[in-house]
């Protein structure tokens, strides 16, 4: 078993369910306001999430989806735009389920990378991906696509709740 399990029930996502996928990244927000951080309410759109190369869904008990990885393409590499878990089912293994599943997708399809920015200290952010494998990027390591989401981070505020950080991790051919 790779270090990352928990992925045999993550899918790709059906059209209709991507509608209701905003209202999973709501609720994923809970310990971010239980933590004093009130984030802008910019949720990923169905017509957003249809332009990504990939959305992956794990579904909960009654089939629909609780948690999502949205995943585009940015210079090169397979970036996580978006890893969302309704808070209700968190700490399951349903955001670990959609990470393998995303590192998975970007192996087979023969990607070096997968890439992502979050916060850099918030435990369930940087420290989360760190454990499987992410490494933190500095600034003359940005590729163009990185930088361009960093500058839009800083647009919306987000560093005054807490550092932000770009990470990668490499990946192999399997």
């Amino acid at each position: 078993m790779s270090a990352i399990d928990g992925a045999a029930a993550v899918r790709p996502a059906a059209d209709e369910e991507l509608a209701g996928l905003a209202e999973v990244e709501k609720a994923s927000e809970a310990p971010f306001i239980e933590a004093g951080m009130v984030l802008p309410a910019e949720y990923m759109q169905a017509d957003t999430l249809r332009k990504c190369a990939i959305v992956l869904v794990a579904p909960g008990p009654t089939g629909a989806p609780v948690g999502f990885a949205a995943v585009d393409i940015v210079d090169g590499a397979a970036h996580l735009t978006q890893l969302s878990v309704d808070a209700a089912y968190g700490r399951q293994g349903i955001g670990r389920g959609l990470l393998a599943a995303v590192i998975g997708w970007a192996r087979r399809g023969g990607l070096p990378a997968v890439t992502l920015t979050t916060f850099r200290d918030v435990p369930w952010n940087g420290p989360f991906y760190r454990r499987y494998g992410f490494v933190d990027l500095d600034e003359a390591e940005l590729t163009p696509g990185l930088r361009e989401a960093r500058a839009h981070e800083v647009a919306a505020d987000l560093d005054q709740y807490a550092p932000r950080c770009a990470m990668r991790r490499a990946l192999r051919a399997s």
